[in-house]
């Protein structure tokens, strides 16, 4: 049971319930979460508070745990089994960032971006939606592919051709799954009007 004297109380719209307020269905998504693959290596993001309560998106997903179950094991395996590198998964996930006006990914993610070798030029064209002479040609075409499926809900023959020619169609589909699954998460934050971590912020 959730203790409602203690604050804040909510996150945004949400329940923002400790470790110990779960049930066990909201404490196998939170075990999933923060003890998986998410948990190794630097913490480049905040994504539990100090009393171990769930930043971000993660939070939502205690909302139906099967449901939020789901939705995590596919982010995971996006992070950590996609055929995407860092790289280019980090430029995706920026690009969709920029069109979604995306606070809380856009400060995860320039942090991961520049743990994978993002330079600070490279994030400040993400977060104008600009163009950068340092990204190779794969990773303009992920920016292509993402802008296209975020305002088309398509690709043409070109890109499509392209795509296929320089990231092949594993790497294709991945892109292609990843915008479906930031795009939920944008949703997710808007309608929940989850904050940022206390102290955070992004520059506008």
């Amino acid at each position: 049971m959730i203790d409602q004297s203690s604050e804040p109380y909510a996150h945004g719209r949400l329940p923002w319930p400790t470790p110990d307020e779960m049930s066990d269905d909201q404490r196998t998504v939170y075990d999933a979460i923060v003890g998986g693959p998410r948990s190794q290596g630097p913490q480049v993001f905040q994504m539990l508070d100090e009393r171990g309560r769930l930043e971000g998106p993660f939070n939502s997903f205690l909302v139906n745990p099967k449901v939020g179950l789901a939705m995590q094991e596919v982010g995971a395996a996006l992070r950590y089994t996609s055929s995407l590198s860092p790289r280019q998964r980090e430029i995706a996930i920026l690009e969709l960032v920029h069109l979604e006006r995306c606070d809380f990914e856009r400060y995860a993610h320039e942090r991961l971006g520049r743990a994978f070798g993002l330079t600070e030029n490279e994030i400040t064209a993400l977060a104008r939606g600009a163009d950068c002479s340092t990204f190779r040609a794969d990773e303009v075409v992920v920016r292509d592919v993402v802008s296209a499926l975020q305002h088309d809900r398509h690709l043409d023959d070109d890109l499509f051709d392209r795509a296929q020619t320089l990231l092949e169609y594993e790497s294709l589909a991945d892109v292609v799954v990843l915008v479906g699954y930031y795009q939920m998460l944008a949703l997710s934050l808007n309608v929940w009007e989850t904050p940022l971590p206390a102290g955070e912020s992004v520059e506008e």
